[in-house]
């Protein structure tokens, strides 16, 4: 059954993790997101790639290296280390949960003070069928704001502190510096107004979590 557009917008990210209370702590301490992630206990069982990417988008490289700078005191791993790219500058890093994180900018160079504001919170999501997965979403109400092929597909979510996106599983594992192998629980949960289901990666939906 298709949803109406505007209850599809906001969307909020939910990481399953042995122990709550102690990975919020690890969380506020890095990146100081606040509202934008929440905590759910869970012991599933996982193995490899879990399938997504948590991306911090921020204004310039100093905030880059702010960000990755704190995380790594708190337990992080780093997975790429922050450098200049094609599309700007980032790093890649891992969180004791498990959790692969994305810093990135789409500057070069710092263009002011330093700051440790972040423009957009972004949930990538490695999917085997882009083009199936992006069909699955529209049909759950979800509106596409840019697509690029079987490449690359981002949704509008006006109003959501997540925007959502999605690419080739391979492709993401390769973005993260990881096999892009791995089996049993994403160890997420996507909470939000688009209702409650599984999509065909078995990314779980839960309506309850909004």
């Amino acid at each position: 059954m298709n949803i109406k557009t505007e209850t599809t917008t906001d969307i909020n990210v939910h990481l399953e993790v042995a122990d709550p209370e102690a990975t919020e702590a690890i969380y506020a301490a890095a990146f100081g997101l606040g509202d934008k992630l929440k905590f759910r206990a869970s012991q599933a069982p996982t193995t490899g790639f879990r399938g997504f990417m948590l991306s911090l988008v921020v204004s310039q490289p100093s905030g880059v290296d702010s960000l990755v700078s704190t995380a790594l005191e708190v337990g992080f791993t780093t997975l790429k280390p922050a450098k200049k790219s094609f599309w700007g500058y980032g790093g890649v890093l891992q969180a004791p949960d498990g959790t692969i994180w994305k810093i990135t900018t789409s500057q070069k160079k710092n263009t002011g003070p330093t700051t440790r504001d972040i423009d957009d919170f972004v949930l990538l999501l490695g999917v085997e069928d882009v083009k199936a997965s992006k069909q699955f979403y529209i049909d759950h109400g979800l509106t596409v704001a840019k697509s690029f092929g079987s490449k690359y597909v981002e949704f509008a979510t006006p109003g959501s502190t997540v925007t959502l996106a999605m690419y080739p599983r391979r492709a993401a594992a390769k973005d993260a510096g990881v096999s892009p192998e791995g089996t049993d629980s994403h160890r997420i949960v996507i909470g939000g107004t688009a209702g409650s289901f599984t999509d065909p990666d078995g990314f779980v939906w839960d309506s309850t979590g909004a």
